[in-house]
């Protein structure tokens, strides 16, 4: 994953594009039309899952309806990103991932066998059956996510803007000592990110699954299965976390498929700019935040959703990361910056392990 993200940033840093932006140097527009639809699509369908969850939450501590807060949740999001700017949002984003600790704590008050934890840990078993390897998809696929793809190398281009790079010409290349600075930055935060997940099916494993209980069909049920058996306060942590992480996640997913869709057909774009100035783009992030409540309302079971998005990011990635290796490797588009050889073997040895879980899930 910090391979991978970094390989992005790269991208972002030295082009002075975004990756759409970047792809249609060297693809063509039809085919990154089909990857940013894809993309808007599985993120569309990410963001309903996202706000029901954290509705259901917030029901759960309120004892308000969750379809209110399904609606407030994603009007007040959908607004903050229009007319919020980009400074703003980084650092209310960045305060808000410190919410993701809560799955950290929970993990520790269950009180797990810590030797029986490593042992599942490092020593990994083969799939054996097709809904494991559909699992393993969707853990690649939540992992090495497209989404963040697009993300990452957009805030690289963000990240010029608000020091002033504004012209296309003045974002190209970038000092071994950015370069470095972020490659830290991504390696911090990939980090976290992968500690972060861990915790959660460690606490998730050693109560909800242990006892049997294995059908989720909300964050609501998560929690309050969690509760009898890690306590109270535990289940109250995971609650948090959900509404949390929804916070974080929500102008991710409708921002990259807004970059992505705004590079593919050369619109305005930028979280920089205000909305009379970049209409299309902002309207992406807005119809897919609508395209998210109404999935809501038609009780669509977000766990289901969220793990069929998972899976469709498993199988979209390995072909995306090909795109984006033959980028990196590119000395035109990567302005004499190409990405170092270790980091495209790692890369490419990713994109094959994702394309053979694919092939797995299939055949098994």
């Amino acid at each position: 994953m910090a391979f991978v993200q970094m390989m992005c940033a790269r991208i972002g840093m030295v082009s002075g594009r975004g990756l759409a932006g970047a792809m249609h140097r060297k693809y063509p527009r039809p085919l990154i039309l089909v990857a940013a639809v894809a993309l808007f699509a599985a993120n569309s369908i990410n963001v309903g899952a996202d706000l029901s969850g954290m509705s259901d939450a917030a029901e759960m501590l309120t004892r308000v309806n969750s379809h209110v807060f399904v609606i407030v949740f994603g009007i007040g999001i959908s607004v903050a990103t229009i007319f919020f700017r980009y400074h703003q949002i980084a650092t209310i984003l960045k305060w808000l991932a410190l919410v993701l600790f809560a799955y950290v704590i929970t993990g520790f008050i269950v009180h797990p066998d810590w030797r029986m934890v490593a042992h599942a840990a490092f020593i990994p078993t083969w799939p054996k059956s097709h809904d494991q390897w559909g699992m393993l998809v969707a853990i690649l696929g939540t992992t090495i996510s497209p989404y963040l793809f697009f993300w990452q190398a957009s805030q690289e281009v963000e990240e010029d803007k608000a020091k002033g790079r504004r012209m296309l010409y003045r974002r190209f290349g970038a000092t071994p000592v950015e370069i470095i600075t972020r490659k830290i930055d991504v390696d911090v935060g990939t980090f976290f990110s992968n500690l972060v997940m861990f915790f959660i099916i460690l606490t998730t494993a050693l109560t909800l699954h242990q006892h049997g209980i294995t059908q989720i069909e909300t964050s609501k049920d998560a929690a309050q299965a969690l509760s009898p058996l890690a306590g109270k306060f535990a289940g109250t942590l995971f609650t948090l976390g959900i509404v949390g992480v929804g916070l974080l996640a929500i102008p991710t997913l409708t921002g990259s498929a807004a970059y992505a869709l705004a590079e593919t057909f050369a619109w305005r774009e930028g979280l920089d700019q205000r909305f009379r100035g970049a209409r299309p783009f902002y309207l992406v992030i807005i119809v897919s935040t609508l395209i998210g409540i109404a999935m809501d309302f038609l009780n669509v079971n977000p766990v289901r959703a969220l793990y069929w998005t998972a899976v469709i990011n498993g199988l979209l990635a390995p072909f995306l990361l090909l795109g984006i290796i033959f980028i990196a490797l590119d000395h035109k588009v990567m302005k004499q910056q190409p990405s170092s050889i270790p980091s495209v073997i790692v890369v490419s040895v990713a994109t094959l392990l994702m394309f053979g879980a694919g092939i797995g899930m299939f055949i098994f």
